[in-house]
């Protein structure tokens, strides 16, 4: 059950040989309709709103750079990624049911599938580092822009090393029972049971873990310094901070509201990803729409994101205004990822859930 090892995404049958189909999840029906209309819309909404995101700070670029938005350019770049290749990728694979693009595209489409939700999480970390070092670690302009550009850097190579796996572990297979339905799963990458679910634990640690301490973390170190400064007014007035008492508030209405986006988004998908990790017997009992649902509410993180950050940033609030006369939206959080988990030991043919038995 998880992007990165994906038994979810099976894919029934071609058109012509649906009717010799007799596993009634591996054909096309009314679960498959709702995951394309969603997913349509949803690509809708993240487009709009992470190309006006990516469009309001290039306009601004012109005029000024400033670090955080260059950061959050890269951020909305993230979110493009994961709204223009695994979305469109999800209605595809839904219409089909089975695969049917080849081996190559098979693990071709498994890194591109991950690799903007990795990319997305990486940034959210390097943006909050980057408030917290700002704040109680301030350096000179010249520090400060370097070391934002190397950990951008460190964010897409880490990216690309956590998504390359994704390229060996996935490969096209028949279905063990089912004549003419071949699926891009999975099955037999792994010599073991614990290595499979290393690898599932080690997705879900990079994609969701590691950027939620981040962002609690950093944010409440900041938060923790901004009402320690404002307890003194004598700190308030040799740093400039004037409007402390409004920053503070603004700052903690963003964080408050990223991190419960980010949990709210992400904790359900990993929770059934774990149970299926830990109990795949019962877990398989789970009804597949629910597996799907829980994945595509996952997905909307990246259309949350330019919003979230958007009403809480005034340069990019304003320039959004200039651009399209409403409330800025700026690309924001992460994303998970995505999706967490690598691996599902078990044959699941039944696009976006988790399973069917396992062959040995």
């Amino acid at each position: 059950m998880a992007l990165t090892t994906d038994v979810s995404k099976i894919n029934e049958t071609q058109w012509p040989n649906r009717t010799n189909i007799t596993d009634p999840n591996l054909v096309f029906n009314s679960g498959h309709v709702v995951a394309i209309a969603t997913y349509s819309v949803l690509m809708v909404i993240s487009a709009i709103g992470n190309i006006t995101v990516l469009s309001t700070i290039l306009r601004r670029r012109r005029k000024t750079r400033s670090r955080i938005n260059t950061m959050l350019m890269h951020l909305a770049i993230a979110d493009l990624i994961v709204t223009f290749l695994m979305m469109p990728l999800e209605i595809v694979w839904n219409w089909h049911v089975q695969w049917v693009f080849g081996d190559v595209w098979c693990r071709i489409t498994a890194f591109f599938r991950i690799f903007g939700l990795f990319l997305s999480g990486f940034i959210l970390i390097c943006i909050s580092v980057d408030r917290y070092l700002a704040v109680l670690k301030p350096l000179s302009l010249s520090q400060v822009d370097r070391r934002g550009k190397i950990m951008l850097a460190s964010a897409w190579i880490a990216s690309i090393i956590c998504s390359a796996p994704q390229v060996y572990v996935f490969h096209v297979e028949e279905h063990p029972t089912e004549a003419n339905f071949t699926q891009c799963v999975t099955f037999h990458s792994f010599p073991s049971k614990a290595y499979e679910n290393a690898y599932n634990y080690f997705g879900m640690i990079m994609m969701y873990c590691l950027p939620l301490l981040a962002i609690i973390y950093c944010y409440a170190a900041i938060l923790v310094e901004i009402y320690q400064r404002s307890q003194s007014i004598d700190n308030i007035r040799r740093s400039g901070l004037g409007f402390l008492g409004r920053a503070k508030s603004r700052t903690l209405k963003m964080t408050i509201i990223i991190v419960v986006v980010f949990i709210i988004c992400w904790t359900p998908y990993y929770i059934m990803c774990v149970w299926f990790w830990t109990e795949p017997v019962t877990a398989n009992d789970i009804d597949h729409r629910i597996q799907k649902t829980l994945f595509m509410f996952a997905s909307t993180n990246s259309c949350a994101n330019p919003i979230v950050y958007g009403l809480f940033n005034i340069k990019t609030r304003r320039g959004a205004n200039q651009v399209g006369g409403s409330r800025g939206c700026r690309g924001g959080k992460k994303s998970l990822a995505s999706v967490a988990s690598y691996s599902s030991d078990q044959y699941n043919f039944t696009n976006m859930s988790l399973s069917i038995r396992t062959v040995e």
